[in-house]
């Protein structure tokens, strides 16, 4: 029988630190040592969330963390989460449910937090009561100081959780021994002693250069270096932040069926695209080009937390026309949750839930009409595709605020429909359809099904991917990388006394 563990927490020197992916590999590791691990961050600011089972919304970390981890997420997992909506202000989600809209300001002061603090620690008592250990993951930096008295994440998770904490700091940015040595020296005096070891993340170059540097930084912070581990590009996790989106290729390829992802201001859910990433049939970009749009095979439109602004910024910048143009031309349109409501006639918020627009005209590509409505949908469903009638069961997941209606004097036909008659999205042809289901890529089949009109550019020996595996594959490939350059010796050691 394993021993009981202490709980752990991932803090960081910074954000971007790579303090997820640690704890994704961790969660994995753990798993793999016959341990029963379960992840944990209280409170997580992202647009790309997931929906739980019971149709309650978390950071997408968090669920891949679970996956690592084995285990179905929960909104336990991540029971406060920010969703930002402008520059100043951000959906609050507690317990998986929008609970209203905050500014930064608001969220942050003192007054009101105590709630949150309750909230959270309650969902980890839950997690704690089935599970062990925890792996806790904190957010930014340990050290910010003037928000230390309304911190809920960092440190003060810490101690209620009593966990052991590793500070991440991250060495591919410069600074590692300043940005190491100061977030350690500005903690009070019981906080110091809960740090236990320091992990530097994202080396480049020959191991062996930093030997000295270890030391000099064990020295100094007057704790172990648990491990150097090297910057990997060959290992495939789901990230959470889209700032790295932009940079992926676009430049057209042959032998594979090109695809444009609109590259929306407030994308969200990206991760429903690292399936065809990886397809090996495949070449995908993300684009807000006209050029780029214009030239490609398939064009797929993503969800958004702000759906009309985005709408408005495609018109503005002449996407919306490139992609009626390109689709006029030949290429395929599909369009996902907030990309499937621009692909309407209209969509309208008079309620200003949104913003100041209460209107806006839609590509007009499919015929309905959207007004967005106060009440939000979160659930995983399951469809089988309306086309293909003996099709295998499609898995995904809903997140979004809105109702969408056939317009008068139409019979559109749906895209999906599940075992009890419900349907989603709409059908027009092969070559333009959309539906709220992310997720829906995850599905070989559906990829085949979207692929289908641009079979004859695929090389002969270019074949799909099961995605699943896949992403199991590069859990026990990223758990091998972590253990390979961390003391797991000396971290069990730490957990256990």
């Amino acid at each position: 029988m394993t021993r009981q563990l202490h709980n752990l927490m991932l803090a960081g020197t910074g954000s971007d630190v790579g303090k997820s992916i640690i704890a994704t590999a961790l969660c994995r590791i753990f798993l793999q040592d016959g341990y029963a691990p379960a992840p944990f961050k209280a409170q997580n600011m992202a647009l790309n969330s997931f929906a739980t089972k019971e149709g309650l919304e978390i950071g997408r970390a968090q669920a891949v963390q679970a996956e690592a981890a084995g285990l179905e997420c929960s909104s336990d997992m991540n029971p406060i989460l920010l969703k930002p909506q402008s520059n100043h202000t951000s959906q609050v989600i507690l317990n998986g449910k929008a609970i209203g809209t905050s500014s930064a300001y608001e969220y942050f002061r003192k007054e009101g937090k105590e709630e949150l603090r309750v909230a959270a620690q309650q969902a980890f008592n839950r997690l704690a009561a089935r599970y062990n250990p925890i792996v806790l993951e904190g957010a930014g930096s340990i050290s910010e100081l003037n928000l230390y008295e309304s911190d809920i994440v960092n440190m003060p998770m810490a101690r209620y959780a009593n966990a052991d904490v590793l500070l991440v700091a991250d060495i591919d940015r410069g600074g590692v021994f300043a940005s190491a040595y100061g977030s350690i020296a500005l903690q009070n005096k019981e906080d110091k002693q809960r740090i236990k070891g320091i992990i530097v993340n994202k080396f480049r170059g020959d191991l062996r250069l930093f030997e000295s540097g270890k030391k000099i930084l064990q020295d100094i912070c007057k704790v172990p270096v648990l491990g150097v581990i090297p910057h990997f590009n060959n290992i495939h996790i789901e990230e959470e932040d889209s700032v790295d989106l932009a940079a992926k290729s676009f430049k057209m390829q042959g032998g594979k069926i090109n695809i444009a992802v609109i590259l929306l201001r407030h994308i969200s859910n990206f991760t429903d695209f690292n399936s065809l990433e990886r397809d090996p049939r495949v070449h995908l970009y993300y684009t807000s080009n006209t050029e780029d749009i214009i030239k490609s095979d398939i064009i797929i439109i993503p969800g958004t937390k702000s759906t009309i602004e985005d709408l408005y910024e495609l018109r503005k910048n002449g996407c919306a026309q490139a992609i009626v143009s390109a689709h006029k031309n030949g290429a395929s349109v599909f369009g996902i949750c907030g990309g499937y409501q621009m692909m309407g006639s209209q969509i309208t918020d008079p309620l200003h839930i949104e913003g100041n627009i209460e209107m806006l005209p839609g590509l007009g590509l499919l015929p309905i009409a959207t007004e967005i409505t106060k009440d939000k949908i979160t659930k995983q469903s399951h469809f089988q595709l309306a086309p293909q009638p003996n099709s295998s069961t499609l898995s995904g997941y809903e997140i979004h605020m809105g109702e969408t209606t056939p317009l008068p004097n139409t019979q559109p036909a749906p895209l999906l429909i599940a075992e009890d008659g419900r349907t989603d999205g709409i059908y027009i042809n092969n070559k333009c359809m959309g539906c709220y289901l992310h997720g829906i890529l995850d599905n070989t089949q559906f990829i085949d099904f979207l692929l289908n009109p641009f079979g004859s550019k695929i090389s002969n020996s270019a074949t799909g991917l099961d995605y699943n595996s896949f992403k199991q594959q590069q859990y026990d490939l990223l758990a091998e990388h972590v253990r390979k350059h961390i003391d797991m010796d000396l971290l069990y050691r730490i957990l256990q006394t």
